[in-house]
């Protein structure tokens, strides 16, 4: 009985000291996984527009703002810290936005191209079409600009910053958006949100090839003018 009791107690004992190594490595690897995850910045961020003040179009460029007079403001707006973001792209820069009239931004943009970032821009076609319209200044400087061609809105609002970074709401990239109307943007480098838009602007991308636009209209046209021959147009 003794050596039974004996063997018993080494037992317990040789479990508990693997239960124990269990636990303390599950725990190390969990608090690993957490610093790990730490490491990384994790960007959740809303701006609310309108601002009160208009930013200093020059405080982001190299040097700052030398005036000594200047009418804008050098404090920290909705709109300096969109610019801020934009300008952290590396690599690409993906624009899916309704519309674009805010010279300051588009200058952001084109700037980011001349340095090498890719910049690829979907727009609503009849939006690029109205007064004030950026969307020629970014086709004279060989940005690639395409639109949608449908009697419905492109009415997206996102960018997408090196296929890592969200920049998505209600806002229009419009002088009006940014001191006038009550508007938000949410920026985000999560991946299972982030993920869902590169998706969807690669979609979009490919669906307005204008080889597609053109063969789509064709196509269209054709079945319209087929429908008629046919003397079944008025049944649709």
């Amino acid at each position: 009985m003794g050596y039974l009791k004996l063997f018993g107690l080494a037992l317990a004992a040789s479990l508990a000291v693997d239960l124990l190594y269990l636990l303390v490595f599950r725990r190390r690897k969990r608090v690993g996984s957490v610093e790990k995850a730490q490491k990384g910045r994790v960007i959740h961020k809303v701006l609310f527009f309108p601002d009160a003040q208009v930013s200093c179009p020059r405080q982001s460029q190299p040097g700052g703002c030398k005036m000594r007079r200047c009418k804008f403001t050098h404090d920290t707006t909705s709109l300096s810290q969109l610019k801020q973001y934009l300008c952290s792209a590396k690599n690409t820069l993906d624009l899916c936005v309704y519309t674009i009239s805010c010279l300051d931004l588009a200058k952001t943009v084109v700037e980011l191209h001349q340095k090498g970032v890719v910049v690829r821009i979907l727009t609503d076609k009849e939006q690029m079409e109205q007064t004030g319209s950026q969307v020629w200044y970014f086709r004279s400087e060989g940005i690639q600009v395409r639109h949608d061609n449908s009697p419905y809105f492109m009415h997206h609002k996102f960018a997408i910053i090196d296929n890592s970074l969200l920049i998505n709401g209600s806002f229009n990239w419009t002088r009006q958006a940014i001191t006038g109307n009550s508007e938000n943007l949410l920026v985000t480098n999560s991946r299972r949100i982030v993920r869902p838009y590169t998706q969807e602007f690669q979609r979009l991308w490919d669906a307005y090839e204008p080889g597609r636009l053109k063969k789509r209209k064709e196509e269209s046209e054709k079945f319209l003018k087929d429908l008629k021959a046919s003397g079944t147009s008025n049944g649709i």
